[in-house]
């Protein structure tokens, strides 16, 4: 059989296709969003390094942004920034899980019992709007001046937050589904477990997601008023000496350490509620 009879004989196979390549299509919102806000932030930082550089700032009052870094780099090798940002991370993170894990428990009480509403409800409106740094006189003659009272007053800062964000989540939760579970015999538990708190999440973390940056804000004031070692207490020291470049450095610090929280528990946030419609968005 020779070459020509055998392709007469093959069946024809089809020809394989060959797809050019598609275009690069648009960016997306979310890239879009993150190129605008690196190039606003670009922006800033360009501005403030050029207006302290060529005089149009006083470079005492508003030192260049290129020493600024540099200072903090200096620290970062002398372990001081590791040190001050490490301590201030440690009460603001601890006194925020403490004023959660109180918040969260009485914000479902004061959803799901009368009593407890009747009880808390005046205390957590009244101490909602107060300004929570005036108790730092009471907690530093009740504790000491160490780290007990930094940590006490960060908690109570975040508690109101919580309780309210908890309280409002819990009572306006859909009636269908807890009735709907009750009456397939599921337990007063079960429905805390399975029902209150899947539903309530959302809300529940943007209670702490408003709770943690108070936090941070309540344990660099407390630093600043008590001193010692951290990033607040860091700048109250360089200010006390007119360093405007170490003030500068800490408020940078502050900056990045306050970004990094706050994106943290935003991912986490995405992550617990992979299942809500939020996510699809």
């Amino acid at each position: 059989m020779t070459m020509a009879q055998a392709r007469d004989i093959a069946p024809d196979r089809p020809a394989r296709k060959v797809t050019a390549p598609r275009p690069a299509g648009p960016l997306s919102a979310k890239t879009v969003d993150t190129l605008v806000q690196i190039a606003v932030v670009a922006l800033l930082a360009g501005m403030w390094e050029f207006g302290a550089r060529f005089g149009a700032l006083n470079p005492f009052l508003l030192p260049p942004l290129s020493v600024v870094l540099g200072r903090i780099w200096e620290d970062v090798l002398a372990g001081n920034v590791l040190v001050d940002l490490g301590l201030t991370l440690y009460r603001a993170l601890l006194g925020f899980v403490i004023g959660a894990a109180i918040g969260i428990p009485a914000g479902i009480v004061m959803a799901r019992s009368a009593v407890m509403r009747w009880f808390l409800d005046p205390l957590v409106s009244i101490g909602f709007p107060m300004p929570k740094i005036a108790f730092l006189p009471i907690f530093i003659l009740w504790f000491d001046i160490y780290d007990t009272s930094k940590i006490i007053m960060v908690s109570f800062s975040c508690f109101f937050p919580i309780v309210a964000a908890t309280y409002a989540g819990c009572s306006g939760l859909d009636k269908w589904p807890i009735w709907s579970a009750r009456s397939l015999g599921a337990k007063e538990s079960a429905l805390l477990w399975e029902v209150y708190l899947p539903m309530a999440m959302p809300q529940i973390i943007t209670g702490l997601q408003v709770a943690l940056p108070t936090g941070m804000i309540t344990t660099i004031v407390t630093e600043m008023l008590m001193g010692g070692r951290g990033v607040g207490g860091s700048m109250i020291m360089a200010g006390r000496f007119a360093d405007s470049v170490g003030v500068f450095a800490g408020i940078v610090q502050i900056i990045l350490l306050g970004f990094i929280v706050v994106k943290s528990l935003e991912i986490v946030r995405r992550r617990l509620l992979i299942w809500h419609p939020e996510s699809r968005r």
